[in-house]
């Protein structure tokens, strides 16, 4: 449901993004992981469309997002890291507003739904400019699921979630990933990628460092009990010492 193809963005003569290739399948959570500058954001931005990549192509829901952007945004639900909500609306116009440019049916009743599911029904009548930081990533995440995207994007999901809309979101990219959609996730929260993503994928330098099940991982580290984190900085400590380093790799390493 995405796939991105050797996808290359430069930012002058710095390559943010140096021919990725990721796939996330129906029933899947990925998730993207990466050092600070490992290009992950580069890479949800032109999944999303907010990004146009020099080379490469992306697709979601098998429309390309540079050729059909209408009908690949159509197919995607998007959670940023830092999202912007138009601060004088309510929690409820906003999604009134949302329903309507997404073509929802009956988009009242799925957003009174969504509200209550976060415990935002007692908020959705007050202006978003008096929501906390939790409450507005809650709501992010309520206009992003209203039309049943085929795919779901979400950059940083637990940041200002308590523990409990935490564990919501958790079981949330579970079970939609579950209904036949693909879940696509960036996060430095080693926990919740282990938690709930099927298959990671470590960005380093903007390439992909390695990619797989947990089981893949551990066995390209030589480590079958190690832990996620662990795995991480192998795989980055690693790749920082083959691009320092003149060092020749056997082939099926390299």
């Amino acid at each position: 449901m995405i796939d991105v193809e050797r996808l290359v963005k430069r930012y002058g003569a710095v390559h943010a993004v140096d021919g990725v290739d990721l796939v996330v399948g129906r029933g899947e959570v990925v998730a993207l992981l990466g050092p600070n500058g490992a290009g992950k954001s580069t890479t949800i931005k032109s999944v999303t469309g907010l990004v146009r990549p020099n080379a490469g192509r992306v697709r979601v829901n098998g429309f390309d997002v540079v050729r059909q952007g209408r009908q690949a945004k159509a197919s995607l639900g998007y959670v940023p890291d830092r999202p912007y909500l138009y601060p004088k609306l309510t929690g409820r116009e906003l999604l009134r507003f949302v329903a309507r440019l997404r073509r929802v049916d009956d988009g009242e009743r799925a957003a009174e739904a969504w509200l209550e599911t976060f415990d935002l029904l007692g908020s959705g009548n007050a202006l978003i400019e008096t929501y906390s930081h939790g409450m507005r990533q809650k709501l992010t995440f309520v206009a992003a699921l209203l039309h049943d995207p085929a795919a779901l994007v979400i950059d940083e999901p637990m940041v200002g979630l308590d523990p409990r809309a935490a564990r919501q979101v958790r079981a949330l990219m579970r079970s939609h990933a579950d209904r036949g959609r693909a879940v696509l996730l960036t996060t430095h929260s080693m926990e919740v990628a282990e938690a709930v993503a099927d298959r990671v994928l470590v960005m380093h330098r903007g390439r992909v460092a390695a990619s797989g099940t947990m089981a893949d991982l551990r066995r390209a580290i030589g480590q079958h009990d190690a832990d996620l984190e662990a795995i991480f900085l192998r795989l980055t400590e690693e790749t920082v010492a083959a691009s320092i380093l003149p060092i020749a790799l056997p082939s099926d390493a390299a």
